[in-house]
């Protein structure tokens, strides 16, 4: 089906616009206006429904979305494979037979080997509150009897283990919001003196459909923003009255020099530090050097970080002495090789500011989510049912993550090590052999480290199942792959994360095209075939009902379903922006922090009794593999960072034409380093190390610091015959490792560039 460029220009009297929203994983849920001829979409634009000042704006991505529903390279029906894995060749079957085959791959491989050899890929995508892939797979493998599963989310797991070493797990019901709700209604930052982005480009990630739209309000307004990146983003030319260039993966010996300023000049909140928080006597010991005889001065940091020490003796003062000040700890730099440590020092510095629970603070821990708009999501996922492999299984144990806060034994696989445990399995010291994997939603080959190495795992299964839209990376290694619908092509409400606070309605714009299904209809289809009984089927009216009806937010409010639907959006008011652990600040009494000592803890004492010297209970910068002192920087002297893309969520929209126009994928690299090898601007070059091999265009920019590259991630896998990968995937070149807290560590990766591969 071939989307024209030039938009159809139509009797207005022919045309049904239709509200409804993005589901992307972006950060935003976007309120769209759809226009639809005949039963086909022929304009889309941003809504602005709710008024000028409130305009949830949409970017580039769903301005394109016609191109995305309507790509000529739309899965429409199921295929079989029809050739060696990953060859891409498959031909077409019909549902029953695809199913009838699904089944009896389940049946046959649960008989001889049980269900602990079943794994379930999910998270990622199109995800609303009923068309869930994860939801909808789970209510199949929990009836089915279990399946492997994996833990570590991609985007957060370093932020949410150091959120709750310092801020404690989650809260019980009936008291004040605890980790992982961090953050602060966008609004917030209007009422900021000092605005600090570490590595936070909201212009292009969307960590809220607000977020970059109230930090451009807060700096026409005249509030200072101060930008400390490796690379001058996007965010930076719209709203940074001053760039600082960073090395990668050195913010937290940064802020830990930030401290020794303020400590040797008094600068520091002490009757804060006093009431609110537990071991900053230890935190400063080892600041000033009495600890490990290493005083951690601007000096001593200039030679880590590459930011002159007057430069961080400057900062420092102004950030300590400007009241309120926000620091915002994007997750960007927590998805690295010591991850935590530096969302754990990012917090200390928010204490040692006395800017935790204050308006136009920030109680950092890179999370940025506020506790609104959040939702019920039982009609799905009854409480009666249960992960039986999960609960049986006799080899439970601890793992990195959050999950060794709360004394919690798991059989689960990090997430970035899935392929490597469908590789190796029970030999390689994982929890199970698998033998049939089911994807749905996520492209996850693409997304984790380490692309050729994970290929290897893919081989090694015997069946894999991908539900789809597109022949993605992962999808080419399946044995079946059954189309699904768009989400322009079925009902659904969603929220946006992580700021909000508002839910929208997904109206269905078009039915569904050629002989896709649903995520949900396809787990009822093979519930069938299975011979599952009292696996219930699920009308999306109905569930999106009892959504509505058993969500706290919108039940506390009375909203009225009809109105919320035909609007499209419902937005919840408030008098103030959200500010995380404003009463915990305000009431310590009532409500402590729940941590060991009732406070902030930045000496942690659920960390201490890990004793684990990877882990120190207090926030400290420590040398990591892959970094500017690992002797393998010799062979690999540039820093391959991998930003969000401007034109992508992650690696949805990969194949939008009009996308691919906006910004060409590309490898950044200053002209220093590229004079070095002779390269000029638009030159084909090669990027390389010991794991692969990608070929990609220069982009000879002032715009990112020496001594590192910059390649967005979420590019499509695209090996040549000889393996070099021609379509610039920065995960060609990761590692498949995870930080000591958990943090799948995609953005500590070492490489050399070249106009001829050397490797």
């Amino acid at each position: 089906m071939k989307v024209q460029n030039d938009e159809v220009q139509p009797n207005e009297d022919d045309v049904k616009i239709i509200r409804t929203s993005s589901t992307f994983d972006c950060g935003g849920r976007c309120p769209l206006l759809v226009h639809v001829k005949n039963g086909k979409i022929i304009r889309i634009e941003g809504d602005n429904l709710v008024g000028e000042e409130d305009q949830l704006r949409t970017c580039l991505r769903c301005r394109a979305i016609r191109h995305h529903i309507y790509s000529p390279e739309r899965i429409m029906y199921p295929m079989k494979r029809d050739g060696p894995k990953g060859s891409g060749k498959f031909k077409r079957v019909s549902w029953d037979e695809a199913l009838d085959e699904i089944a009896e791959n389940m049946i046959r491989i649960k008989e001889k080997y049980g269900n602990e050899a079943f794994f379930t890929q999910l998270s990622g995508g199109y995800i609303g509150a009923f068309h869930s892939p994860p939801l909808a797979m789970i209510r199949l493998f929990y009836a089915f009897g279990g399946a492997g599963i994996h833990y570590g989310n991609v985007s957060s797991e370093g932020a949410v283990w150091a959120c709750m070493a310092t801020y404690g797990p989650p809260t019980k019901p009936g008291t004040p919001p605890g980790s992982p709700f961090v953050g602060h209604g966008r609004k917030d930052m209007l009422n900021s003196k000092l605005i600090i982005l570490l590595g936070w480009d909201p212009a292009r990630m969307i960590s809220g459909t607000d977020s970059i739209y109230n930090l451009i309000k807060a700096h026409e307004k005249g509030i200072k923003v101060i930008s400390i990146n490796p690379r001058y983003s996007d965010t930076d030319i719209a709203c940074a009255d001053d760039w600082i260039p960073i090395i990668p993966g050195t913010d937290t010996a940064m802020m830990a020099a930030w401290a020794n300023v303020m400590i040797k000049e008094n600068l520091q909140d002490q009757a804060f530090l006093d009431k609110y928080t537990h071991g900053f006597d230890k935190f400063k010991e080892y600041v000033m050097g009495q600890e490990d005889g290493i005083e951690k001065t601007p000096e001593w940091a200039e030679k880590i970080c590459g930011i002159p020490a007057e430069k961080i003796r400057e900062v420092a003062r102004e950030y300590a002495t400007t009241k309120p000040a926000c620091l915002m700890d994007c997750q960007g730099p927590a998805r690295s090789a010591r991850g935590e440590q530096y969302i754990r020092m990012a917090i200390t510095m928010s204490a040692m500011t006395g800017n935790i629970g204050k308006s136009g603070g920030s109680a950092c821990g890179g999370l940025m989510g506020i506790p609104m708009a959040h939702m019920f999501f039982g009609p799905m996922v009854p409480p009666s049912q249960m992960n039986l492999v999960e609960i049986n299984y006799p080899g439970k144990k601890k793992t990195s993550g959050s999950v060794n806060l709360q004394d919690r034994l798991i059989t689960k696989v990090h997430t970035n090590k899935m392929f490597h445990a469908m590789l190796k399995g029970k030999a390689g010291g994982y929890p199970f052999d698998i033998k049939f994997l089911w994807a749905a939603g996520n492209d996850f080959l693409n997304q984790l480290g380490n692309i050729n190495a994970s290929i290897e795992g893919l081989k090694n299964l015997e069946y894999q199942v991908s539900n789809e839209l597109f022949m993605t990376p992962q999808a080419r290694y399946a044995d079946m792959i059954l189309p699904v619908t768009s989400i322009m092509e079925r009902n659904d409400i969603g929220r946006p994360w992580p700021s909000g606070p508002y839910f929208v309605y997904m109206n269905k714009a078009i039915e569904p095209m050629g002989e896709c299904k649903s995520d949900v209809e396809i787990t009822e289809l093979i519930a069938e075939k299975l011979g599952i009984e009292n696996f219930k089927h699920l009308e999306d009216e109905r569930v999106l009902r009892q959504f509505v009806r058993k969500t706290p937010d919108i039940k506390k409010h009375k909203v009225d379903y009809a109105k919320y639907k035909e609007d499209g959006i419902w937005r919840m008011q408030q008098d103030e922006p959200y500010v995380a652990f404003k009463k915990q600040i305000e009431e310590p009494e009532l409500y402590p922090f729940n941590t060991p000592s009732g406070k902030i803890e930045i000496y942690s004492e659920r960390v201490a009794v890990q004793n684990n010297p990877d882990l120190p209970p207090i926030p400290k910068y420590l040398s990591h593999w892959e970094d500017r002192f690992d002797p393998l920087y010799e062979q690999y002297p540039l820093q391959m960072i991998s930003p969000h893309p401007k034109n992508r969520v992650h690696s949805e929209l990969a194949e939008v034409d009009w996308l691919k126009e906006v910004v060409p994928q590309r490898a950044w690299i200053n002209p220093v380093d590229a004079e070095a090898r002779g390269i000029k601007m638009g030159d084909d070059v090669y990027v390389w190390n010991d794991r692969g091999i990608l070929a990609t265009e220069a982009w000879v920019t002032k715009r990112i610091v020496t001594g590192a590259i910059a390649i967005p991630e979420g590019a499509w896998f695209t090996p040549d015959e000889k393996g070099i990968d021609r379509g610039g995937c920065p995960n060609t070149l990761t590692k498949d490792e995870y930080s000591p807290g958990g943090a799948s560590a995609l953005k500590t990766c070492l490489v050399q560039v070249g106009k001829e591969a050397l490797r």
